[in-house]
């Protein structure tokens, strides 16, 4: 789950995080008295689910409250289109208003995740204030690594050493590690899966900030943190996704036009890497699980079918803890429900097959069955030939 900025900065302040005064807005006159509260110099920046904000206008400078108080009006209810969100952009909702600092120098820090190592990587770099995936691809040395052990976290002496490798001055050692741990100790607490501050900023008088803030979060544990699940913006999800979170089925919603239904993570990916490889595109990443029921099957392919780039529709389950009857009875209560007027590629294999095939078969439909995945791939795509 994600969260916006003024969001993930109230948590780490928690922490003792250092961050910025700010105060959210949702009209222009909320901006002008946030702005006056404030004084002086202040930031109106765009709250939406997406990073490169400042280069698609999403971040303003105004030197008084009614300057805010304009670039915030403009800024509410604009469609803010970055990196991130895709041609598609993003629609504003809300703005946060920010102090202005006095800005020294611009540094990054990160935690995320390292699925290879099996644990948590602190990342650090003098390049802040820039898109850090560029920076990882054209001048990886750069970036910084400390790796943490779970269960013992970030030692200070780890973070002096990402200090000491940023080039921070002397007097700003006891600060930064005090930050940097800080900063470790809030995502290690709230099972987040990302914790970037980018800026990380150096002020003029010698104090560190998270000038911006990102955090991601396990899914999987919020259920231990009630506090942070209310968190959720619905605005910033897309409406299919939202659908699915309903019937406990784990999807993503692509650019492509051949929709998937897969049971596991892992048979879903290589679901779509044979459709790229046949020359098709998946619209979707579709787990149904190991232990759907009839119904969720049903609810998923009613679901696949409310996209509508969807051209047709690759069904490819393994039967282990999942019997392939369950699914093909799923699937045909469902086509007949919805009254399916796209092409239906099903393979099975597994528990159940035979039944599972008979119940296709048996059913009326005009379902395509096919022998593998090589084969399910190539009829799939074969069959959005010629589609509108």
């Amino acid at each position: 789950m994600k969260i916006h900025e003024y969001q993930a900065k109230q948590i780490l302040a928690r922490y003792n995080v250092r961050i910025p005064r700010g105060e959210v807005a949702y009209t222009r006159e909320e901006a002008r008295e946030a702005a006056e509260r404030i004084r002086g110099t202040v930031v109106v920046k765009a709250q939406i689910h997406a990073g490169g904000r400042g280069k698609g206008g999403g971040v303003k400078l105004a030197k008084s409250a009614d300057e805010a108080a304009d670039i915030a009006g403009r800024m509410i209810g604009m469609n803010l289109v970055t990196a991130q969100t895709g041609s598609e952009g993003r629609k504003v909702q809300k703005v946060l208003i920010e102090e202005g600092l006095d800005i020294r120098q611009e540094l990054y820090l990160g935690i995320v995740i390292d699925r290879q190592m099996g644990k948590p990587v602190f990342m650090a770099s003098a390049s802040g204030g820039m898109d850090i995936e560029e920076v990882a691809v054209k001048n990886p040395e750069l970036i910084l690594k400390e790796y943490v052990e779970p269960g013992f976290g970030l030692q200070a002496y780890q973070a002096r050493r990402l200090a000491f490798g940023l080039g921070l001055a002397p007097e700003l050692m006891t600060d930064a590690v005090q930050f940097m741990v800080a900063l470790y100790t809030a995502f290690e607490d709230t099972d987040a899966s990302l914790a970037e501050i980018n800026p990380f900023l150096v002020t003029g008088g010698n104090k560190v900030y998270a000038l911006d803030a990102k955090m991601n979060f396990d899914d999987n544990a919020l259920y231990r943190h009630r506090d942070i699940k209310e968190l959720r913006d619905l605005n910033e999800e897309d409406p299919l996704e939202i659908e699915a979170s309903k019937f406990g089925l784990n999807y993503i919603k692509l650019d492509g036009n051949v929709a998937c239904m897969v049971n596991g993570a892992g048979l879903a990916m290589a679901t779509m890497d044979i459709i790229k490889l046949a020359g098709g595109n998946p619209a979707n990443f579709l787990d149904v699980g190991g232990g759907a029921s009839a119904e969720q099957v049903k609810n998923a392919f009613r679901l696949l079918l409310s996209d509508k780039n969807v051209k047709a529709v690759l069904i490819n389950i393994f039967g282990g803890i999942m019997r392939c009857d369950v699914v093909a009875s799923g699937v045909v209560e469902a086509a007949r429900a919805i009254g399916v007027q796209v092409p239906v590629v099903v393979r099975l294999e597994g528990t159940n097959v035979d039944e599972g095939q008979q119940i296709l078969r048996n059913s009326g439909l005009n379902f395509i069955v096919a022998d593998g995945m090589k084969d399910a791939a190539e009829k799939v795509v074969a069959s959005t030939t010629g589609i509108k």
